[in-house]
């Protein structure tokens, strides 16, 4: 999306791992480690960076059974992303996420401004985030901006070691087996996004006058599910699906600290923000893509 809009030269992505092929062809690719400041700040330097958009972290549940790393990479790594900002003058985006609220915060819905304290590394990470981008915006004059995701469902990544990765998973196990093993409780409502929403949201809030944003850091939107509720309309394409549960202690009880909600009126009188995917556009937009890419691959695989 970014590169359409502003050119694939104009955008670099970047990992510490060796990108597939379809990254390569589609635009600049290059190794960046958050770790390492001085890395960092030679591809500013070098490619005359303006914007940084800062994904790097370890998710809720991988967070919990490597905390040593994760407090590494998504605190150590954000502070070198932040001296960095500052240094060069850019504006900088990072996302936030559900897993920043705690069991003592509203759920029903949450607002932007209440109790946080959440009780995973990562959701203590990204409130960090949140409190040290207005501390220096407001210190220093810092473009910084973030967003609280919902869990986001996309069909170009696989699950990535998150709470809400099984409402991705299912998908890929409809298509494929038939049958999904869920993690979760039936009935464990969660905030979720399609990755297109995801995506706008993040250039329209960008791309939004500093005037405008009365906060730093806003709820965005856009639905909100249950394990069967997206099984029911996932069965509406596929009567075959069969889903059992079997829930995790782990990411039951990160879940259930969760908000059922987000109030994003905020984003939506600051910006403009309004999301275009419901469930059953979700549905739908899973199921023919993740159908797509299987057959392409399978041409490829007869055509080779």
């Amino acid at each position: 999306m970014c590169r359409k809009q502003y050119g694939t030269e104009n955008v670099i992505l970047s990992d510490i791992k060796k990108a597939p092929p379809e990254v390569y062809r589609s635009g600049p690719f290059v190794y960046a480690d958050v770790l390492d400041y001085k890395n960092l700040r030679e591809l500013v330097v070098n490619n005359r960076i303006t914007w940084l958009v800062h994904y790097s972290a370890l998710l809720s549940v991988v967070g919990e059974a490597n905390v040593a790393l994760a407090r590494k990479i998504n605190i150590t790594g954000l502070h070198n992303v932040l001296d960095l900002a500052l240094e060069s003058c850019l504006r900088l985006f990072v996302p936030s996420t559900i897993g920043a609220f705690g069991p003592s915060s509203p759920r029903d819905p949450a607002p932007d401004l209440c109790v946080q304290r959440p009780h995973t590394i990562y959701g203590v990470s990204k409130v960090h985030a949140e409190l040290m981008g207005e501390y220096l915006h407001h210190k220093y004059g810092l473009d910084f901006r973030c967003l609280r995701y919902p869990g986001i469902i996309s069909a170009n990544t696989q699950p990535g070691g998150g709470t809400t990765d099984y409402a991705v998973q299912i998908f890929h196990d409809a298509l494929s087996t038939g049958h999904h093993e869920c993690y979760l409780r039936a009935d464990t409502r969660l905030p979720m996004m399609h990755i297109g929403d995801c995506h706008r949201a993040t250039v329209e809030f960008m791309h939004a006058p500093e005037c405008q944003l009365s906060l730093r850091t806003y709820n965005i939107a856009a639905m909100s599910f249950t394990p069967e509720e997206v099984s029911t309309e996932i069965r509406k394409h596929l009567p075959h699906l069969k889903v059992t549960y079997n829930p995790d202690s782990v990411r039951q009880t990160i879940a259930d600290s969760w908000p059922v909600r987000f109030d994003d009126s905020n984003a939506q009188r600051d910006w403009g923000w309004k999301s275009t995917y419901g469930l059953e556009e979700l549905v739908s937009d899973m199921l023919s893509t993740i159908h797509d890419k299987k057959t392409n691959r399978y041409r490829k695989t007869y055509q080779a």
